[in-house]
């Protein structure tokens, strides 16, 4: 009985107010979304082919050595997996897609970081935009990662500013989130005792909440780089270039071998940078 009552209620074209709604941002947008490609698109092969890749790769593999070790308070631990993990990427020949993805991790996580901290700041002095923006968030982390290439592909068509751009709308929450959270666990006689000095709103922000926040908002910029890491094997199915790539051949020629190798290069990456974060961020504790 009650199929046949839902069997009367017309059918809500969600699709076709969606497909329309990208049809026209695309039309209407159009003098900027090709700009953001071409401009974006050139800077980012300036970065990996002009800046990175004609770098000898035994320097940049001892540079990041070294500096694990000092980041890692002059262990050896760090260090050697550094050395030791970049030189089998460099071994297995996958050395130049190393380097594209950490190209599109760097941008991604730059703009992410450059979007999240205002927005997760103005959610720390707004009640109505933490109402408003909460929800938002939660579909941007709920929403399966593959949705997000439609846009990327609609806008951008394909290759690494796609690819950015999906990473950019998946890995944005966290440094949201934590920003928001950091600035309001501050303790309320810091802010009350600034406040009594004579600080103004900018001073009692970047003097006072900010710095300590900062061990908070680390922590989302940290999850915010894994996420954008993990968005390179995604990505790859809109044409971004990289290890991800390297994945997806695999798996559609069925080479295991080949698809382990590109998977091990990708947690070696995401070990690095995971543990040079949490190090930028324990060093100044």
């Amino acid at each position: 009985m009650l199929d046949k009552i839902l069997d009367f209620i017309p059918t809500i074209p969600v699709d076709k107010w969606v497909s329309d709604a990208t049809d026209w941002l695309t039309d209407t947008f159009s003098f900027l979304f090709d700009p953001v490609k071409t401009s974006l698109g050139t800077f980012m092969e300036f970065i990996s082919e002009d800046v990175l890749l004609p770098i000898p790769a035994v320097i940049i593999i001892l540079l990041t050595a070294v500096l694990a070790f000092f980041l890692s308070g002059k262990r050896l631990g760090l260090a050697a997996f550094t050395l030791i993990g970049l030189w089998f990427v460099y071994n297995q020949g996958l050395w130049p897609e190393l380097i594209s993805t950490f190209t599109l991790v760097l941008l991604a996580s730059v703009f992410s970081i450059i979007i999240g901290v205002p927005v997760g700041i103005l959610m720390s002095k707004s009640k109505w935009a933490q109402a408003i923006i909460t929800p938002i968030l939660d579909f941007m982390q709920t929403m399966p990662a593959f949705v997000y290439l439609i846009p990327a592909v609609a806008f951008f068509g394909i290759g690494m500013v796609p690819g950015v751009f999906a990473s950019l709308i998946f890995a944005t929450p966290p440094t949201v989130r934590f920003t928001n959270l950091g600035i309001r666990q501050v303790s309320e006689e810091l802010v009350e005792a600034s406040e009594a000095f004579g600080s103004t709103g900018s001073q009692r922000l970047f003097k006072v909440e900010l710095p300590m926040a900062r061990a908070t908002i680390m922590a989302g910029i940290n999850q915010t780089v894994m996420l954008s890491l993990s968005m390179v094997v995604i990505a790859s199915m809109i044409g971004a270039p990289g290890l991800g790539r390297e994945v997806l051949s695999a798996l559609q020629r069925a080479e295991v071998g080949t698809g382990f190798v590109a998977g091990v290069a990708i947690v070696i990456l995401a070990i690095i940078i995971d543990r040079f974060t949490q190090s930028v961020n324990s060093k100044k504790d």
